[in-house]
């Protein structure tokens, strides 16, 4: 019988562990090599004094199986914070026990609890159990939009 499932923020000292799981993901999300960020990383931009983004840890029993980050972002037309999920991940041997649905109620009430008008994330195009998921749980895709980004030599060459 398994334990039940238990999200709670994350701690400084979780950051070896917030590191395994985004290594995790980077490699489920075909991008091994995409990693650039390590443990002093995640503890200055998680937990230091004015962080911005923010993480929890899902637990089943003492055993951590998936995280999540977030931060919040700003809707001009809604006059209010969103709930904006960076990440979501859960260990292969810990899926379909219901922690990817207990992170998202957790953010959900998150989101809630701090009056946002939204909680938004976006899902790779070929990631169809985590479409079906989010449509599963009432979430619609917001196909008109496109995500632009800059990033390395192109967001240094045009911020010149």
């Amino acid at each position: 019988m398994s334990q039940p499932v238990i999200i709670r923020d994350a701690k400084p000292s979780d950051a070896k562990t917030i590191l395994h799981f985004i290594t995790e993901l980077a490699i489920y999300e075909k991008e091994p090599d995409a990693v650039k960020t390590d443990e002093q990383a995640i503890l200055d931009t998680l937990f230091s004094e004015g962080a911005t983004a923010h993480s929890i840890i899902c637990l089943e029993g003492d055993e951590p199986i998936g995280f999540a980050v977030y931060f919040y972002n700003y809707s001009t037309w809604l006059g209010k914070n969103g709930l904006y999920l960076e990440d979501l991940y859960v260990s292969p041997d810990s899926r379909g026990n219901g922690a990817g649905k207990a992170i998202m109620k957790h953010l959900a009430n998150k989101a809630i609890s701090n009056d946002c008008g939204r909680f938004e994330w976006v899902v790779l195009d070929w990631n169809k159990p985590a479409i079906d998921f989010y449509n599963s749980i009432g979430a619609k895709p917001q196909n008109e939009w496109i995500i632009y980004r800059l990033t390395g030599q192109e967001l240094l060459d045009f911020a010149k």
